[in-house]
């Protein structure tokens, strides 16, 4: 019988092609924006946390607002992160200052910091070295520069032994990072960056001042807490228990909070493309209860030769199946194409998620039949006398 009914409702959609195809046109608007949407946001999340777990989810950020007339010093960062726990830790000044190379001008932010500070940071040297501890105990002018500053500034990325000028100063390149691998790094670190010793940064008199206002701390995943709270505790002490002279950030918070930005996203846009999904079921509703009508003298029809209730009910129901079902089909595969096409033109690598895809078919199959009960019921209704006396 299941059988049959699927035969009839196959037949009934290719008699009316351009009608059938216009009702499932809601259901492949639904399922392409369903798709498309939340497998974009699924990538891009993904891509995000990526690079947000190669800045680090193991170390923490410590910024001194107020040092109450006790200043940190080198010597003092040692005292304060003395923790067996502690497996690293690096001062951090930063600014923004011109760098020149021959005729060549570029605006560079600079992080005055020691060799440890690439640990902590996961940064990849691909010509030269990093910083030493020579380098800071001797305020050496030499400098650390990103792959995009070593192309535009000397024409090429290993420009190591090369010289440039900052604020004035001579500066020798001992070293070029790895290429950035995505936007989102080169967004965060800036187009071009200089790492220099801490000292050498505080000798060209760039606002940053000898006493340290700002360092990193590496520690394993599972001690960081600890860890975080201890810092805390160390500085309350060192600052006359004053909680508002410092504040103590743990990187794992930046993922754990654009994981719940990228949920909330997702739901927020799968709730809008089901919406669309809603309106493609109203309009399967209303094309079938046409279907009905039209119909009225064939299921008086069938209704005289002994066909029950049910058996049209589970014809009109299956055929409301049918027309969502192949409209999800063509949507499924619309989404794959867009996708594609977005990988291209966006030079990105974004997938469908088979979650996301599931989900739609499900979603259909659930609009098909909440949407095809009315119209299969007020068909299973139909007395026989009255459907055969239907003249139209």
């Amino acid at each position: 019988m299941i059988l049959q009914s699927m035969k009839m409702a196959v037949k009934s959609i290719r008699t009316n092609r351009m009608r059938s195809f216009l009702t499932m046109l809601g259901i492949i608007i639904g399922v392409v924006a369903l798709v498309v949407l939340v497998s974009l946001v699924s990538g891009a999340s993904g891509q995000i946390t990526e690079s947000i777990n190669s800045l680090g989810t193991d170390l923490i950020s410590v910024n001194i607002l107020d040092d109450h007339n006790r200043p940190v010093k080198t010597s003092d960062l040692e005292t304060l992160t003395d923790d067996a726990r502690i497996t690293a830790c690096a001062p951090v000044g930063q600014t923004v200052l011109q760098m020149t190379a021959g005729y060549k001008d570029k605006r560079a932010t600079v992080y005055g910091t020691t060799g440890a500070y690439a640990w902590i940071q996961n940064l990849k040297v691909a010509h030269g070295r990093f910083l030493m501890k020579p380098d800071e105990d001797n305020h050496s002018n030499v400098v650390v520069i990103n792959a995009q500053a070593a192309k535009d500034l000397f024409g090429r990325q290993d420009a190591v032994g090369e010289t440039l000028r900052i604020g004035g100063t001579r500066f020798l390149v001992i070293g070029v990072l790895q290429e950035e691998d995505t936007a989102f790094m080169s967004m965060m670190l800036g187009q071009y960056t200089v790492y220099m010793p801490y000292s050498a940064l505080v000798r060209l008199d760039a606002g940053v001042g000898r006493n340290i206002t700002s360092f990193y701390v590496k520690a394993d995943a599972k001690d960081l807490d600890a860890v975080e709270e201890e810092l805390g505790r160390r500085l309350k002490n060192r600052f006359d228990q004053d909680s508002e002279a410092f504040f103590v950030f743990n990187q794992s918070q930046i993922a754990d909070a654009m994981d719940d930005v990228t949920h909330t996203l997702s739901l927020l846009l799968g709730g809008i493309a089901g919406i669309s999904l809603l309106v493609g079921g109203i309009g399967i509703m209303n094309i079938m209860l046409v279907s009905v009508t039209e119909r009225t003298r064939e299921i008086g029809i069938r209704k005289a030769i002994g066909a029950g209730r049910g058996t049209i009910m589970l014809q009109f129901l299956i055929e409301a199946l049918m027309v969502s079902l192949i409209g999800c089909a063509i949507g499924l595969v619309v989404s794959e194409i867009a996708i594609i096409i977005i990988d291209i033109i966006g030079d990105v690598s974004y997938g469908m998620s088979p979650r996301v895809a599931v989900l739609s078919v499900l979603f259909s199959m659930g609009i098909g039949v909440l949407f095809g009960i009315y119209p299969a019921n007020k068909a299973a209704k139909k007395k026989p006398i009255d459907a055969l006396r239907y003249t139209g």
